[in-house]
This record gives C-alpha cells, structure tokens and sequence, in this order.
C-alpha cells in the first residue's frame, strides 16, 4: 500500500502550515509506515499519514513530486 506521510522536516520547531513537506512511503500499515520513518529518519515531526489508493492514487500520480520511498 502507498502512504502520503504529512511532515515537518524540522523537529525541534512548532508546526506551521506553510512549511509542511509531503513525501510518498510504501508500507503494509499506518503503523508501520510510521515505526520505519520514527527509526530511519530521526529529525522530522510527522503529523498525519494516509493511505492512498484508486483514482486519488491516480491523481497524486500525476504530480511531477510523486516518488515512493521504501524503507527497508
């Protein structure tokens, strides 16, 4: 399943809105989506995962930013 994970790329800092990055994970769940991120990747502040499928996995797609990362 591929998972569009909504994160800060500073921990340390507040969120704000405006400086919210957006990346694309492949994962079996919500939790271990997270789990891989909370180990691999110490200095950004997640804040919300979803799942994506059918035609708004098609949509995301489309954009030129689309790129799945797999943690291994």
């Amino acid at each position: 399943m591929i998972f569009k994970v909504f994160y800060q790329p500073l921990r340390s800092e507040a969120p704000v809105r405006e400086r919210t990055e957006v990346m694309y994970v492949e994962g079996e769940s919500i939790r271990d989506v997270r789990t891989s991120i909370d180990h691999l990747i110490k200095d950004i502040n997640v804040e919300f995962i979803r799942e994506v499928s059918g035609e708004f996995l098609a949509y995301e797609k489309q954009s030129a930013d689309y790129k799945v990362a797999t943690f291994a």
